[in-house]
């Protein structure tokens, strides 16, 4: 076990207590709490990257989820999230075109 901790999911605690073994834990403060989401976003972020084609939805989901709970701690909801990145998408677009910028002439 890491000494420092990690950030894990809400029910990890209870889920270890059914398999008979009692999780050392503390909730973090405001500070700790948006270091530790950045630090488990890079985390889940680094699994989705090597995850294979069957594993990598799952893994991409908890990318997501790490990303709605810094919306969360930064005040935006998930639906005004989604405003934002629609507002990003109109101005500059996406990325379904697979377009590969190689610099300019």
């Amino acid at each position: 076990m890491d000494s420092n901790g990690k950030l894990v999911r809400d029910l990890i605690p209870a889920i270890i207590r059914a398999g008979g073994a009692e999780p050392v834990i503390h909730i973090a403060e405001a500070a700790e709490y948006r270091i530790r989401l950045r630090d488990k976003l890079g985390e889940e972020v680094a699994e989705f990257l090597a995850a294979d084609e069957a594993n990598g939805p799952g893994e991409l989901a908890d990318v997501l989820e790490v990303v709605r709970a810094l919306a969360a701690d930064l005040g935006v909801d998930a639906d005004e999230l989604e405003k934002i990145r629609e507002a990003k998408a109109a101005e500059r677009g996406g990325f379904a075109c697979r377009i590969v910028w190689k610099g300019n002439r």
